[in-house]
């Protein structure tokens, strides 16, 4: 049997693993990408390639980067920033109709820009955000699609887990990452925003406007979400001016945001407990999946498969967009049958490369990705933001849910052609850093 063949056997393997046996997907890669690299070379080899795999991937510095976004994250979450945000969104534009979702997708662009997951952010904003569309009678597709699609900005707005990943693995520039993503997931959260303008202009019962409130009122609004903006200017701009690197970024962000719930008085022992919990599951979850995607990728590497796709991609004769386009279409499938994190760990080594060779902008093509693989988190048969808001949104059906996230679907293929047409978008904020 040729490389390719048992390449190709083993991603069939892995996707078995995952959908029929549940299996959790770093163990899926890792016990795959095991038994395929056995198979090709020798027992012994595997077992050498798992031990410095696994000692590589625990003893990174650069790893830990990553629970301290996320602590960051958890402590603002429980100690209910959400609401804050959400409050002071919907105090500026919930008073024009379909103002309650623009102002649900604001609130759901900021809460995930120091969350950075899309299932945190749909479950928080499915607490706050659906009980209140319930009372001003928004429709039901309206208001789970917005939640829905608004919790996938997560992935795009800095500080991401998955963009931090994407920078360990492709040797990129976190810092340049998220300074790149910053118009992209502006730009996503502004479509969005159209999209609801839209969907009301059609349906205008489906978004009723809510009652109008003074500037006073507005201003005053603003200062519940001060906290927000001060971590998240602590971050970019300590980064910007080289202040600190990635990961004293995470420290201090961490520090602050226990610092200022603590000046707030609203961080128990019980609250601080559950953060410090939520982070070590999240953070445990994240790098075991970056293990076993390396442990798989091991094992696509020696199958030639990366290469040999790399090379006819490169070949076909057909312009570079067209052949951007495929990749893209392979990720937005990819994207709507495994989990996102887990897409771009697999593919990363595939076609980050192609992307290279092409010459396209690296960090353009690491921030364009999260883009599209975002899709995959509200498209069946994952959708797991989806099946979030659906879980929480009281009497009403799955199905529901997914048609109101497809008024929304537009707002991902626009925002990726306009990054195509457009790459300053993300190239001229990462191109000021220093």
């Amino acid at each position: 049997m040729s490389l390719v063949l048992i390449g190709i056997g083993g991603i069939l393997l892995l996707l078995a693993a995952l959908f029929f046996l549940n299996m959790p997907v770093g163990f899926a890669m890792g016990i795959v990408g095991f038994l395929g690299f056995c198979h090709i070379i020798s027992f012994k080899a595997g077992l050498n390639m798992v031990g410095s795999v696994v000692w590589d991937t625990f003893s990174r510095y650069g790893l830990t980067v990553i629970p301290l976004f996320i602590f960051m994250g958890q402590i603002a979450f429980h100690c209910g920033v959400n609401e804050k945000l959400y409050n002071a969104a919907y105090k500026w534009v919930g008073h024009i109709r379909g103002g309650l979702a623009m102002s649900t997708i604001m609130a759901c662009s900021a809460f995930s820009a120091i969350c950075g997951s899309n299932v945190a952010t749909a479950a928080t904003m499915s607490t706050v955000a659906l009980p209140q569309m319930k009372k001003y009678q928004y429709h039901p597709k309206l208001s789970t699609g917005a939640v829905a699609c608004g919790s996938t900005l997560g992935v795009v707005i800095p500080p991401s887990v998955v963009l931090i990943v994407i920078g360990l693995s492709t040797e990129q520039s976190i810092a340049r990452l998220f300074y790149g993503s910053v118009g992209a997931g502006v730009l996503l959260a502004l479509l969005m925003m159209g999209a609801v303008a839209l969907i009301c202009r059609r349906h205008p019962d489906w978004g009723p406007a809510g009652p109008a409130v003074g500037w006073r009122e507005r201003l005053g609004a603003l200062s519940g979400a001060t906290e927000m903006l001060v971590l998240f200017l602590l971050v970019m701009l300590g980064l910007y001016f080289g202040i600190f690197t990635p990961t004293e970024a995470g420290a201090a962000g961490s520090f602050f945001a226990v610092l200022i719930s603590l000046i707030q008085g609203s961080l128990s022992r019980r609250k601080f407990t559950a953060s410090v919990m939520d982070t070590l599951g999240i953070s445990c979850m994240v790098i075991t999946i970056v293990m076993g995607a390396v442990i798989f990728g091991r094992f696509l590497a020696v199958t030639r498969i990366p290469y040999d796709i790399a090379g006819w991609v490169v070949s076909l004769p057909v312009p570079r967009g067209i052949i951007m386009m495929i990749i893209f279409f392979i990720y937005i499938i990819g994207g709507a049958v495994m989990d996102a994190l887990a897409l771009l760990l697999i593919t990363i080594p595939i076609f980050f490369p192609v992307a290279v060779e092409l010459g396209y902008d690296p960090i353009w093509f690491g921030v364009t990705i999260t883009v599209v693989t975002t899709m995959g988190a509200v498209t069946p048969p994952v959708g797991a933001t989806t099946y979030v808001v659906a879980g929480m949104s009281e009497g009403v059906r799955l199905e529901e849910v997914f048609r109101g996230v497809a008024y929304f679907l537009p707002t991902y293929l626009i925002c990726i052609l306009l990054l195509m047409l457009f790459p300053e978008i993300v190239t001229i904020l990462p191109g000021l850093l220093k």
